[in-house]
């Protein structure tokens, strides 16, 4: 059985910023996914994941919407788009952005518990 941890107890592990969905902080996820790679994400099967990557486009925001990624961590600094915020806004999705490089986000979370995908 996965753990669980709330949305809001990702942000705050990784000293981030919510800046889209804060109504939903408060929703649990079980698994985490790092990847700058839409594909790959596209391939996963499980619900209640947070995607971590580095990439900030429509095409990440659209992915999480058919994959049912409900919580999206951009790592390195990046900065969501006024547009992307407005599609995962209309999707109930939270954005999460973290100053942290990929490989420090994914092992804070790790050794505080969160379980990979695989």
């Amino acid at each position: 059985m996965a753990s669980s941890f709330k949305i809001r107890k990702i942000a705050e592990l990784l000293d981030a910023r919510v800046v889209c969905g804060e109504q939903f902080v408060d929703n649990e996820i079980n698994y985490a996914f790092a990847s700058d790679l839409m594909s790959d994400v596209l391939t996963l099967e499980s619900e209640q994941l947070v995607l971590i990557t580095g990439l900030t486009n429509m095409q990440t925001v659209r992915t999480a919407e058919m994959a049912d990624i409900n919580c999206v961590v951009f790592v390195r600094g990046k900065k969501v788009t006024p547009e992307m915020i407005e599609v995962a806004d209309e999707n109930n999705t939270v954005l999460i952005e973290c100053q942290y490089s990929m490989f420090r986000t994914i092992g804070v979370l790790f050794e505080s518990g969160v379980n990979p995908i695989y």
